[in-house]
Formats: structure tokens, C-alpha cells, sequence
């Protein structure tokens, strides 16, 4: 398994959470993808996601500002910008599959680059079971043991 992947929010906050369930498949999952050089490819709507996770958790903007420079600083993070074609996309698999917004942008972007969905949102894995491939950190690394 060598991606591209598409990694939802969910996870690299989970990730990120050391008080979360699942933290450790979210962090250990992020790691070797960095050290296989496996392309994570996201929308730029991670960044703001992901700031305005932490800052409301914990309260601290500046600690929100640097996690999110951080993720965009990641090797193998590619990011993709939501132009007019993406975000007809995003309304059609929103509207198709009663998904939120930031969710249909993920999944429009999976479709786009022909990746793997990684996720921890229950509700958008099994929306679009039928639509993507898709796994939860723990099922994505065990494809990765056993490959």
C-alpha cells in the first residue's frame, strides 16, 4: 500500500489528542506514511479545520496557528486547493449522499486523485461505502503489516 491517501481531519486531530481513543493507530499510521513517502493528499480545507479544532479544545490560538503550519509543512502533504470543478463536485456527492460539506470536499478530492479515504467519521465512511475506498486508521495499518 503505497497511496495516495486522502486523510480526514478527524485523524490527524486524533493524532494530535494523545487523550483520544484510537490516538496511537492515528499517530503511528501518519508516522509511517511520512516515512514511506506515501502521498497524503488533502483539501487546504484542513488547515482551518484543523486550527479551529484546537483552538476551541484547547483554547490557545497560537498553539492552533502553530499545529496547523506544522501539518502544511508535512512531507508528502499535498494540498489542493477547492477551485469551482472541486466544489461542484463536493455539492453534487453532498447532495447525493446527504454529507457535510467539509465531508463531500474530502471525498471529492479522494475521487479526484483515485486515493483511499482514511477517517475516523463514522457517518462519512458509511455514506460513501459504495462511492470510494475508504478504512479507519487501525484498518489501514493493518494493510500496511500485511503488505
Amino acid at each position: 500500500m503505497g497511496g495516495p491517501y486522502t486523510v480526514d481531519a478527524s485523524v490527524f486531530l486524533n493524532a494530535f489528542n494523545p487523550y483520544e481513543t484510537g490516538h496511537d493507530e492515528s499517530q503511528r499510521l501518519l508516522a509511517l506514511m511520512q516515512g514511506v513517502a506515501a502521498p497524503i493528499v488533502v483539501p487546504t480545507l484542513l488547515l482551518p479545520e484543523v486550527a479551529a479544532a484546537v483552538a476551541r479544545g484547547r483554547g490557545d490560538a497560537d498553539l492552533a496557528r502553530r499545529f496547523s503550519a506544522a501539518v502544511s509543512r508535512l512531507p508528502h502533504l499535498v494540498l489542493i486547493a477547492l477551485d469551482l470543478t472541486l466544489a461542484q463536485q463536493a455539492a453534487d456527492l453532498a447532495a447525493q449522499h446527504c454529507l457535510r460539506g467539509s465531508d463531500a470536499v474530502y471525498a471529492a478530492v479522494t475521487l479526484r486523485f483515485g486515493s483511499t479515504l482514511v477517517t475516523l467519521d463514522r457517518q462519512q465512511r458509511e455514506r460513501l461505502d459504495e462511492v470510494l475506498a475508504a478504512r479507519w486508521p487501525a484498518e489501514a495499518l493493518a494493510e500496511w503489516s500485511d503488505a
